[in-house]
């Protein structure tokens, strides 16, 4: 825990803040001092040690060396580990909540430190340390990162590396045994001394002390020891040794960090808003600087973006300092806040961007937006902390009145703050349309963060509109909020045509028809409307039936002609004279059912399909005749249908019936059946195609069939029209106001107005005759608020009823009335706090009303009671003449007496409700010697990052004068213990601009005085604030006009008839300042310095009276001061604008070109051009050319010689403005210009023969092809082109025609053996270019890698297939090669081939069998082919339904293998025909196979044929049949059938059985000869 500067020195206050966090804080603290000191003492040692040296200091120097490094090693693993450790803490501060405190202030000397634990830097300066007591332990904040070290990782190394030096002399020291004077020693002790009390530097510089230290150290004793030459020389030559290594340690520390300082995150490019089509990608960049680099996180709504739940959804990447949050195929999904947070050990930043989502107007897909699985919160009444005594719910960010558009989308949402927060505890949230609760359907969508609650309308419509509620319930305890929503309609496809009418429902359904009622639109298009057109849809289908031919103008409609048992939905469309508007919404689905059936089929219980049928058969019955229906009645009736009921008949038998309906007219006996060709089926009916005005009767016949029965009674005459007639009018519409924008009518509501739907009110411009709809959904009630209208502009109001008969006249025109916001008295003032206390008076401060009523307020009254053991008295009256400030001293009270306050505020309107009862005060003389708390707490200028604070000082300022002012902060939902410190030394000033706020966080504010003695008690909460830009915020600009004169300019688009400008110099007011003038027209004000100078340095802000806080400032110091001076003399004395400085290029020819542009020239501008001090003239060396349209100036060289290095300069003179550019081309530079020209001119002469404009490259085709490509130009038709390999020349089919400059050569299915070194040759009698590209070693394996790459991207999707061995998953390429590495993997482990489960490769299909899969093969399976760098995936899963279905098409294959396998069979034996001469045996074998042994049977002419002693049939075996006939006759002829049979199957062999009689043969053949010479004769 992080705490202000004065809560650790002052313990009389907040003494909860000395927890144990705190304690082992400030012990840590304490250690990283004597930490500190340790460095000290080694860097005295090694100042203290003598530098004679001995025979042993070259190996004891080694031995040092050796162990140091060890040392160092260990301390650098230590370190490491204390970085872990900090990670962890950091990681868990953010885990339960902690905030951040990296807030910035504008003062130096207040900013937070970064270097919060280092023991000998301190903040502050030598004024505030004397005016400190000398018990004061100054603490360095550090936000959340309590135990991080405030040194970076390189400064911990340096100062380690310098104290194994350190131990290395002291070793040798100590070995070679020389003794040093006194003198010496105190002189190295005092360097030393002087050392360790200067403050923190950077390493270079103490390095370099430390190297200076050392050789004035050894110069010293010198000259008081007497050393040979070879002593002296080896200790010059370790002294130089010594300098070199740690010039070379300084040098490559520099490389690691320039600036040796760490540095919060801050983003350089911010995330930019969005808005997108469906479908479309989206990328949102930003770019952030810090050290360390910090770490990003990409959140959605707050939640953090997780990449693997999503495969493909999302892309994050971070390359360079440059952070990509990439959305594939957005979908309404998508629309909402993102944030990019940057973490590092400095602290955390956000930046926020919103994606919008759009769809395509036309192209709305109903299918898209099924309402999903949501998760309800949950309510609770006891916590895990017992019971909660109150909640209570704040509304942030709230949304406000909103006006949309059909078809469009729209969110609505709110932040919901919640005290005490209960983690794992969410509230309740339910969202109302005009008091009704909403579900998540396809048209709305709700969601809840956490911290934000919304309402997404995917797809407007005018249904949509009405006051929306939000209700948060927490346990017993709710808070709501509404705001009104607006949906205009949409433009008419047809102009003139009326709008699409809203809320389609359906009132009845049944067999026959369902009835079909709407809401007519408020805007008929400019001509009456003449009736609606109803059109239905099966559901499942797209394709719309119109259901009448002729527009019907009641509200309400029956569609017939529905198939029983099928769902439809319906839609309305208008018509006038010009044409047919926008269709309806379409209604919820409804079936063509009776309600009793449908009841039925809901009471039923669902049941899977067992595949059984049973049928079952019962005698019929006799016929029975139905009887007559009863209670005939007609249930409605208009001008285009009539509706009959009736009850079905007792007497109606065991089957079905239906209905027959006969009308006729009143007073006659002639019966018209009206549905002849097609039977009622349900007890109702609609009839169409009656006469307007004429009378008639109906009854109905019931039938079945038995016959037709009698009929029913008819009904009582009924006269075709319609029976609800159209609403009167209302009377006396009243306009009233409201607010700047908003008008409230009310009226006299229709009288005698039957099935009223609401009422539509209108409005107009005064005198302009235009009216426009307030609202487009019928509202109920007299009283309604018009949104939406302009501030100071007159409007007149009407209304008009609407029923299902249609819509009434208009009433009378309103009066006109002026938009502008109603006076009302303002609302109670609130947080009564007691500012000072006497013997006979208090002080009394409060905060003003929320509310002021639309005027100012004028004053306010205070009134006070006694409080006498717990008991109050009567109110007293404190005041008589009302006060101005929100501070009040009340006289004449009694010594020790308790009182209680309430105060009220006044305004124009008069005196509003008094606030609430203060708590108790005693009246005593205050002897505290801190000063009282401030108060009058007010916050301005707020933005997305940062606020003004500003308040007044305390009334009591204890027994000395207050000297600061502390500034606290938390975020709104944190708890007490969070509040954290802005300031470390206490500011003067009454105001603060507090930075580095996160944007859409709530904060609350405090402030704490302090004088000599100390701090005194916190002030009231200022806030809650959410860290917000709101919509068209605007600035203070700086502006320098042509005469140098400089002013502060500010514009508001949001002032009403009473704002003014009021600008102030730190927050003083500059009304009399003889400094400024200041100069304000309309909505824009300008401030303009007389004479700036050092005497204007401050902020200047500028505040817009009677608005919700608009406020702007802009700050002057010394740098933006010297800036405006600059600019205003640039101004009064101008300079020839410049483009672009002078520049060198070479062109194609190797010619030289020096250019420089101006933005502008005119006609009498000149140039002298100077080369070294003198000036040139155009010659044949130099070319000079001065386009004065364009602002070009130019030089040109043939050629750059020896002698043409130097400096060249352009100097520009344009009437008054001057101006000049150089480059200098000296050296190294001159040298590559010059090597630069002449390879130009050698590439110019290459390019005069054939050569390669582009060289030879390759590229992987789509076909996963390699293709070689080169680029020629400047050829002809003898142009000659030779490919080789491997200096082998190749063939080539194709004479390549250059058309298209583009030579290639195509390898098909390239493998390791198309590895080599490929070269063209280009030639003619010109000349000739070759181009050379090697693909071997690493270049081969780029090409195959990208080769695999195409082969894996062209893998078809995974499919599953069963095969009668198992279940095999398998993918298609386009063709395989060895290189590409194929893996499988299951539920995330790699799959372990064996026997059972194989892998491999048929053709160009990648395998994967699973044989006689288990349950434990379910799940994810992803084949994943490397190329060689990345992994491309396809998943598959076989789960659920997959597995289920591949699984019971295995066994199904299996087992119909398995019987084809072992199903009964003849093998084979029997003939086709058997032809026998009568008396004969006949003997037939046949063999015969199935698993289980079959069962065999014969038939004769397809009958059962049984052995007996004539016919004898054998089965033997289980393999063989024996047939035996003994003694055949002509009746044993016919056809014969062997069949075989087991549970697999069976099969049956057939064959024909002729027996012949000798005689008949003969004569037949003779019969036959005599007919065949009948013939020929």
């Amino acid at each position: 825990m992080s705490l202000p500067f004065y809560q650790r020195s002052h313990q009389h206050y907040d003494l909860s803040y000395r927890n144990k966090d705190l304690r082992t804080t400030v012990s840590h603290y304490q250690q990283e001092k004597k930490r500190s000191a340790i460095y000290t003492q080694g860097s005295t040692a090694y100042s203290s040690r003598s530098s004679a040296a001995h025979r042993q200091e070259s190996e004891a120097f080694r031995q040092a060396s050796a162990s140091s490094f060890q040392q160092q090693a260990s301390q650098y693993a230590l370190s490491s580990d204390v970085s872990r450790k900090a990670a962890s803490a950091y990681d868990y501060g953010s885990s339960h909540g902690l905030t951040d405190s990296s807030l910035l202030l504008d003062d130096n000397s207040s900013k937070l430190s970064p270097k919060p634990k280092r023991a000998k830097h301190s903040l502050l300066s030598g004024e505030e340390k004397e005016n400190l007591p000398s018990d004061y332990m100054v603490p360095i904040f550090s936000g959340r990162q309590k135990h991080v070290s405030g040194i970076t990782d390189t400064e911990e190394e340096r100062i380690k590396e310098a104290a194994a030096y350190i131990a290395q002399r002291n070793l040798l020291a100590k070995e070679e045994g020389i003794t040093t004077s006194k003198q010496s020693t105190a002189s190295k002790q005092s360097m030393v001394s002087k050392q360790s009390t200067a403050s923190r530097q950077s390493m270079a510089s103490k390095q370099s002390m430390v190297s200076k230290q050392a050789t004035s150290t050894l110069q010293q004793e010198e000259t008081f020891e007497k050393k040979s030459r070879k002593v002296v020389i080896r200790e010059k030559a370790e002294r130089l040794s010594l300098r070199k290594t740690l010039e070379e340690t300084e040098a490559y520390h520099a490389k690691l960090n320039e600036d040796h300082l760490l540095h919060a995150p801050e983003f350089i490019i911010k995330p930019r808003s969005h808005t997108v089509w469906e479908k479309e990608n989206v990328k949102l960049h930003c770019s952030i600087a810090g050290w360390p680099e910090p770490r990003v996180t990409w959140y959605k709504n707050q939640v953090p973006i997780n990449v693997h739940a999503n495969p493909g959804k999302y892309i994050i990447e971070s390359r360079y300092g440059m952070h990509t949050l990439e959305i594939n195929a957005c979908d309404f999904e998508d629309t909402a806040q993102y944030r990019a947070s940057a973490m590092n050990v400095k602290g955390e930043l956000s930046a926020y961007a919103s994606v919008v989502v759009k769809r395509y107007k036309g192209e709305f897909d109903e299918t898209r937006f099924h309402a999903g699985a949501s998760t309800m919160p949950l309510s609770f009444a006891v916590t895990p902390y017992g019971y909660a005594s109150k909640f209570e719910i704040h509304f942030d960010d709230k949304f406000d009145v909103s006006f949309g558009r059909e078809g469009e989308t729209m969110s609505l949402g709110c932040r919901v703050v919640i005290t005490p927060e209960i983690k794992h505890f969410q509230p309740e949230i339910q969202w109302y349309r005009n008091g009704v609760p909403l579900s998540p359907s396809k048209w709305v969508q709700t969601l809840w963060s956490g911290e934000r609650a919304t309402l997404t309308f995917s797809h407007l419509n005018k249904e949509d509109e009405g006051l929306y509620t939000i209700r948060v319930r927490m346990g017993e305890y709710y808070e709501q909020y509404s705001a009104y929503v607006f949906v205009r309609d949409a433009d008419a496809e047809i102009e003139g045509a009326p709008a699409a009418p809203l809320d389609v429902k359906c009132l009845e359904a049944n067999k026959d028809y369902i009835i079909v009622s709407w809401k007519q639109p408020a805007v008929d298009g400019g001509s009456p409307i003449l009736g609606y057109f109803i059109d239905k849809c099966e559901v499942g289908t797209d394709s719309w039936l119109q259901c009448n031919d002729t527009p019907v103008k009641f509200a309400r409609f029956p569609v017939t002609g529905l198939i029983e048992g099928r769902s439809y939905i319906f839609r309305v469309r208008a018509v006038n004279k010009t044409g047919i508007g926008f269709p309806s919404r379409v209604s919820e689905p409804v079936a063509a059912l009776d309600p009793a059936e449908k009841a039925r089929l809901k009471s039923r219980p669902s049941a899977p399909w067992t595949g059984q049928i049973i049928v079952t058969e019962e005698e019929p019955s006799e016929g029975i005749v139905p009887g007559p229906p009863t209670d005939l009645s007609v249930t409605e009736a208009t001008r285009s249908y009539v509706v009959l009921s009736w009850k079905p008949p007792r007497q109606r038998g065991h089957e079905g019936i239906m209905y027959f309906v006969e009308k006729c007219e009143a007073g006659t006996e002639n019966w018209q059946r009206v549905n002849t060709e097609l039977p009622v089926k349900s007890p109702r009916f609609a009839l169409f195609d009656l006469a307007e005005g004429k009378s008639y009767c109906f009854r109905v016949r019931c039938s079945n069939s038995a016959g037709v029965g009698e009929p029913s009674d008819a009904t009582e005459v009924t006269v075709v029209g319609d029976k609800l007639d159209i609403p009167k009018a209302p009377g006396k519409i009243i306009p009233s106001r409201n607010t700047d924008t908003s008008v409230v009518v009310s009226w006299e509501e229709s009288t005698d107005a039957k099935e009223l739907v609401g009422y539509y009110i209108e409005a107009s411009v005064a005198g302009s005759g235009k009216w426009e709809p307030c609202n487009n959904n019928p509202v109920k009630g007299s009283r309604f608020t018009c949104h939406g209208l302009v501030t100071g502009q007159s409007y007149v109001f009407r209304v008009r009823a609407v029923n299902a008969a249609g819509l009434s006249e208009y009433s009378q025109d309103s009066e006109a009335i002026e938009v502008k916001a109603a006076i009302a008295p303002p609302s109670p003032p609130h947080d009564i706090t007691c500012l000072e206390s006497f013997r006979d008076s208090m002080v009394l401060g409060w905060k003003q009303p929320d509310k002021i009523g639309g005027a100012e307020i004028t004053g306010y009254y205070v009134n006070y009671r006694e409080v006498i053991d717990g008991v109050p008295g009567k109110w007293r009256e404190a005041n008589v003449k009302a006060v101005s400030e929100e501070a009040y001293k009340i006289s004449n009270l009694k010594e020790n007496m308790v009182y209680q306050f309430q105060v009220a505020a006044m305004n124009m309107a008069g005196l509003g409700a008094p606030s609430a009862v203060s708590e108790c005060f005693k009246c005593e003389e205050w002897t505290i010697a801190v000063p009282g708390p401030p108060h009058s707490l007010k916050c301005s200028e707020v933005r997305k990052d940062s606020l003004v604070l500003q308040w007044k000082p305390p009334v009591h300022s204890g027994r000395t004068p207050v000297t600061g002012y502390f500034v606290d902060v938390k975020e709104a939902k944190a708890k007490e213990d969070q509040w954290r410190g802005l300031n470390e030394a206490a500011i003067k000033n009454v105001y603060l601009k507090v930075r580095g706020l996160k944007e859409g966080v709530s904060y609350v504010f405090r402030v704490r005085a302090i004088n000599q003695v100390g701090v005194g008690k916190p002030s009231d909460l200022a806030g809650p604030v959410v860290a917000e830009t709101r919509t068209g915020t605007k600035e203070v600009v700086v502006n320098v006009d042509d005469d140098g004169v400089i002013s502060l300019n500010f514009e508001c688009d949001q002032m009403t008839p009473k704002s003014e400008f009021t600008w102030s110099k730190d927050y003083v007011s500059t009304e009399d300042s003889p400094r400024l003038e200041v100069e304000s027209k309309g909505n824009k004000t300008k401030m303009t310095f007389k004479d700036l100078g050092m005497d204007d340095l401050g902020i200047y802000s500028c505040d817009v009276t009677d608005t919700d806080g608009i406020a702007s400032s802009y700050l002057i110091d010394e740098e933006e001061l010297k800036r405006l001076l600059a600019l205003s003399h640039d101004h009064k004395f101008p300079t020839v604008p410049v483009k672009s400085e002078l520049a060198v290029e070479i062109l194609e020819k190797g010619q030289v070109r020096f250019w420089m542009q101006a933005e502008k020239l005119s006609g009498n501008a000149k140039v002298n051009y100077i080369f070294n001090e003198k000036e040139i003239f155009e010659g044949p060396k130099y070319k000079m050319h001065i386009d004065r349209n364009t602002g070009i100036i130019e030089m040109f060289m043939e050629k750059l010689q020896d002698e043409d290095e130097g400096t060249y300069t352009f100097q520009l003179q344009d009437g008054k403005a001057t101006n000049h550019s150089t480059v200098v081309l000296i050296g190294d530079v001159f040298k590559k210009l010059q090597k630069e020209a002449e390879f130009q001119r050698q590439e110019w002469i290459r390019k005069q023969g054939p050569h390669f404009a582009e060289y030879l490259s390759w590229e992987v085709t789509g076909e996963c092809n390699v293709l070689l490509k080169c680029k020629v130009a400047n050829i002809k038709k003898e142009t000659h082109i030779v490919w080789y390999k491997d200096e082998r020349e190749i063939s080539v089919d194709e004479k390549h025609d250059f058309k298209d400059g583009i030579c290639t050569l195509l390898i098909t299915e390239f493998s390791k053996k198309d590895a080599g070194i490929y070269e063209v040759i280009l030639k003619d009698d010109r000349g000739k270019d070759k181009s050379r590209l090697k693909l071997v070693d690493e270049a081969f394996k780029e090409l195959m890698t990208e080769v695999c790459k195409k082969i894996a991207l062209s893998a078809t999707d995974l499919k599953i297939q069963s095969t009668a061995e198992g279940i095999r998953l398998y993918s298609f390429v386009t063709y395989y090669v060895e290189d590409l590495k194929v893996n499988w993997s299951h539920n995330g482990t790699a799959v372990r081939y064996s026997d059972r489960v194989k892998t491999g490769v048929t053709g160009e299909q990648i395998w994967l069998q699973i044989n006689e899969p288990t349950p434990n093969d379910k799940g994810k399976y992803i084949m994943e082919l490397f190329d060689g760098k990345t992994g491309h995936q396809k998943t598959v899963d076989l789960s659920g339904q997959a597995y289920d279905e591949a699984y019971a098409e295995f066994q199904r294959l299996k087992q119909a293998a398995i019987a084809e396998k072992n199903r009964a069979r003849v093998l084979g034996g029997l003939p086709d025909v058997v032809t026998i001469q009568e008396g004969k045996a006949l003997n037939l074998t046949c063999n015969v196979w199935g698993d289980p042994p079959p069962e065999v049977s014969w038939l004769k002419n397809e009958k059962a044929l049984a052995s007996d002693d004539h016919c004898n049939l054998k089965f033997e075996a289980g393999k063989t049949a024996y047939f035996t006939i003994n003694g055949v006759s002509t009746a044993d002829s016919g056809k014969y059938g062997l069949v075989v049979k087991n549970k697999y199957g069976s099969e049956t062999s057939d064959f024909t059985v002729s027996v012949f009689i000798p005689e008949e043969e003969a004569r037949t053949a003779a019969l036959e000869a005599q007919k065949g010479g009948k013939k020929a004769k």
